[in-house]
């Protein structure tokens, strides 16, 4: 599985939930474009969708997820168990999870000992050095650098993370995922190049939503 994704492009196939898009056989008409133009994977959001995407793409590689907004715990990727457990029957091949050090309603090391229990890989979405340390002493397959720049202790630092990245690829043992702020083609080799086993691009590919809200909003400068 990581071999196949290893020095490739995962394109992150997801929408507003206030989008035509949202609904499983768009998201899926999405990834089957994705895939036919040379993408080694996906990365989808909620059972619907990957089951959908899964029923297109049987063989393809995918991380799936399920973002959960809980009202006592900051987290919401895939934050417990039975959200995990929803996304390994709907088809997923890699969880991903909330792996920052934050408060959760499930401890990390369950999570990750009830994914692999059901024979399948971690993607720890983590947003600093010292989480990702902690989510490969904890047994994840894969550590994404998906959450710098969206949690309270980073909120302040812009995507991509480029520095965490290098960090991670100098310090860790660990297949290791650029994600988030990638917008642009010389972005991708610049993660590659920094320690990126492979690189996930959403919204720069399949954000028609928020790509026209900032294109309208350039007429207005």
């Amino acid at each position: 599985m990581l071999s196949a994704l290893r020095h490739q492009l995962i394109v992150s196939c997801q929408a507003p939930v206030n989008s035509p898009l949202h609904q499983p056989e768009m998201i899926a008409a999405i990834a089957t474009a994705a895939v036919n133009q040379g993408a080694a994977g996906v990365r989808i959001d909620t059972p619907a969708h990957i089951r959908a995407v899964r029923q297109r793409l049987p063989e393809i590689p995918m991380i799936g997820l399920w973002k959960q907004v809980l009202p006592d715990a900051p987290v919401y990727i895939t934050p417990r168990l039975e959200d995990a457990i929803a996304v390994i029957e709907a088809g997923a091949d890699i969880v991903a999870i909330d792996a920052t050090e934050r408060d959760r309603p499930v401890p990390l090391q369950d999570m990750i000992t009830a994914i692999h229990d059901r024979g399948k890989l971690v993607m720890a979405d983590i947003d600093d050095l010292s989480s990702a340390a902690q989510a490969v002493t904890l047994g994840a397959d894969l550590v994404g650098t998906t959450l710098y720049g969206y949690t309270e202790l980073t909120q302040a630092q812009t995507p991509p993370a480029w520095e965490l990245l290098t960090d991670i690829a100098a310090q860790l043992e660990t297949f290791t995922i650029c994600e988030g702020g990638v917008a642009t083609p010389e972005m991708v080799g610049q993660a590659l190049a920094g320690g990126a086993d492979a690189v996930v691009v959403g919204t720069a590919i399949t954000g028609i939503d928020l790509r026209t809200q900032a294109f309208l909003a350039g007429l207005l400068r």
